[in-house]
């Protein structure tokens, strides 16, 4: 029988993390954290940079460590850290400080075969591992459900039967028939009299627990076509409190649908080949003070709207959008960030040592300067009162982007079986390091690779049209030219990439005194291929090709785009009023955010409730083929309907 489930709280441990910090260590932290300089401690105890993060998730276990070097050129690209059994015991990167705020690791040159391949000085940004963990954590939680386990008392207080249920021993209690308004089973304690109703099972469970249960449908239509929230209450009849128990209902509906449709026959499928194209959305949500801080004398603090990013990541060929991560933890609270900060001492530590770095602007929480510090009272009062202002203002903090990409691939790589990974994006350099990060192993054995698309957004429709039939003429024209007869435009693009990839190269040959090697050369080429709505598109490849020959080559630039995450994101501007477009204002020089929500966490769910629909529901033709992106991916085989997705059909 199928049971009521609910979404996880932070109190849900689904991924443990083995504190990476010994009870010795912390020991020695607190004796020295008013004996050493804040640069001195934290050069003691800067272990964590390159220490593996162990951690369990569903009874599996796991283990990464991130910072390596990330060029593809690069003979240390993915490797660990190590040291070589040489004269001076040199290591193969080394920490460089030389930017404060931005501390990276640097390779060194290789001591034990400088011949064999290049070094080349490469700089990553240093990431704290343990963070990391952290958001895999926060991004499994949110779209995470689990069996709502009920306590149930049947006895009165006082009864002689007090340990017994009518699960275990049924003949001690009678049935008094179903519930009229769920339909579940009701039971009476012969000897007390009490009577309990149990909790309905998944069918009934649509009515349960729900005001107002037959507008659901409706609900979800207008949630899905922008209509405003306040309109919404109007047209439904119903208060702010209860639409947004709606839309969490629904929300949780759709991670039920998405459990039996998605994870699941994805876990049976393998793919030989796969295209993401992921790309960020930036939408403002609404700073609001918490009640009871308005007033003039809280006019100075906070900008009123946030920028926040939400990354999206999409199959290139189908559409499918596998993942869509808001990079604001609602959860997460300064004085859970105080309390870590007092145990771990990370207010002296470097960012990649500290639990919560991924919070860029509070991975800390001030302390008082200590006996050996270098930071004055006023400036310790300065980065404190920040502090104390962003605590007057709306619940959880910013994650930075890079770690919630890094969570947001780990977690599709633990999703998708596949043996060879593209990747398409811009030049985020967020979204590149993450790939670079998570896919080393594929990217070094040339299993993986990652293209630039680059579209010029400030194009008019116009000039976007012009372009896509001026390349169509363009290639026509190269065939006749040519001497082809084939008018099909896209083996037309094929054949003049192979021509073109004959003499055109994305890497250099660098000659120096060592030797020669290849870097990236920052050399893309215009797809012959225009969009109607973008027109020309620029593509380059920031992995190593020099082994393929031109119609490989030719055959993977053909698949370069960025329509897979482009269409999800015009559907998130176009059908979510929360996170449309801001409105200008009627003077004309501002922008205005009224529909933006002042809950990331709706956000997030309003987009997985996009997404199932999406994927699911929404059909879109090429030829003669009108079918979903699940369909089109191989994971269902047909068309569905909202009413599946909230009444689990």
């Amino acid at each position: 029988m199928a049971k009521l489930k609910r979404t996880l709280s932070k109190d849900d441990v689904v991924l443990e993390v083995t504190n990476p910090v010994t009870e010795v260590e912390l020991k020695n932290r607190q004796k020295d954290y008013d004996v050493l300089p804040p640069r001195k401690f934290g050069t003691k105890y800067r272990n964590l940079l390159f220490k593996p993060i162990e951690f369990t998730l569903f009874n599996k276990s796991y283990s990464f460590q991130f910072n390596f070097c990330t060029n593809p050129y690069c003979k240390w690209q993915g490797l660990q850290q190590e040291k070589f059994d040489t004269k001076g015991k040199p290591s193969r990167y080394r920490l460089d400080a030389s930017i404060e705020d931005r501390k990276q690791i640097k390779c060194n040159p290789d001591p034990v075969n400088p011949n064999r391949g290049a070094t080349l000085g490469c700089k990553s940004v240093a990431l704290s591992n343990w963070s990391i963990a952290e958001e895999i954590h926060r991004l499994i939680r949110i779209n995470s459900i689990k069996v709502d386990e009920p306590v149930y008392n049947f006895h009165k207080e006082g009864c002689p039967k007090q340990e017994q249920t009518p699960f275990k021993s049924p003949s001690l209690f009678y049935r008094q028939g179903k519930s009229s308004s769920t339909g579940a089973q009701q039971w009476q304690c012969k000897t007390c009299k009490k009577k309990t109703t149990l909790r309905p099972d998944g069918k009934k469970s649509v009515v349960y627990n729900q005001k107002r249960s037959e507008i659901n449908l409706l609900f979800t239509k207008l949630l899905l076509n922008r209509e405003p929230i306040t309109r919404a209450c109007e047209v439904l009849g119903i208060a702010n409190g209860t639409y947004y128990d709606k839309l969490e209902f629904i929300y949780r509906r759709c991670l039920e649908f998405l459990e039996r449709n998605e994870i699941k026959p994805l876990q049976d499928k393998e793919f030989k080949e796969i295209w993401i194209n992921t790309d960020k959305m930036t939408y403002y949500l609404n700073n609001i003070r918490k009640k009871g801080m308005g007033g003039s004398k809280y006019s100075d603090l906070e900008d009123s709207v946030f920028p926040t990013n939400v990354v999206i990541s999409a199959d290139a060929i189908s559409r499918y959008v596998f993942r869509s991560d808001v990079n604001y933890d609602w959860e997460a609270s300064l004085d859970d960030v105080e309390k870590d900060t007092i145990q771990f001492k990370d207010d002296h530590l470097g960012v990649y040592a500290r639990k919560n770095a991924r919070h860029t602007k509070f991975s800390f929480y001030p302390q008082p300067p200590s006996a050996n510090d270098t930071q004055s009272k006023a400036e310790y009062n300065h980065d404190l009162s920040k502090v104390e202002k962003r605590a007057k203002y709306t619940d959880g903090l910013h994650v930075n982007s890079t770690y919630t990409s890094v969570a947001h691939f780990w977690l599709i790589k633990e999703m998708v079986n596949a043996s060879e990974w593209r990747f398409i994006t811009d030049e985020d350099s967020s979204l590149i390091t993450a790939i670079f990060r998570v896919f080393s192993k594929e990217i070094r054995l040339s299993d993986g690779h990652h293209f630039l698309c680059q579209t010029d957004k400030t194009k008019s429709r116009k000039q976007a049209r012009q372009e896509f039939v001026e390349a169509q003429n363009e290639l026509l024209e190269w065939a006749d030219f040519n001497g082809i007869k084939t008018k099909k435009l896209r083996d037309l693009a094929k054949l003049k990439l192979e021509r073109v990839f004959e003499t055109h190269h994305f890497h250099k040959e660098v000659t120096t005194s060592a030797g020669k090697h290849l870097e990236y050369a920052d050399n893309p080429i215009e797809h012959p291929l225009a969009t109607i709505d973008r027109g020309y598109r620029s593509v380059d490849c920031t992995t190593n090709l020099s082994s393929l020959e031109p119609k490989d080559i030719a055959k993977f630039i053909l698949n370069v785009n960025d329509n897979a995450s482009n269409a999800f994101i015009q559907q998130i501007r176009r059908r979510l009023s929360i996170l449309e477009r801001p409105l200008t204002t009627a003077r004309g020089d501002q922008k205005s955010y009224i529909y933006a929500n002042f809950n990331p966490k709706y956000a997030q769910m309003a987009i997985t409730i996009l997404r199932t629909y999406y994927n699911f529901c929404l059909p879109y033709k090429t030829g003669k083929v009108n079918k979903t992106p699940a369909q089109r991916l191989g994971i269902v085989d047909k068309i569905f309907e909202l009413k599946d997705i909230i009444y689990l059909r």
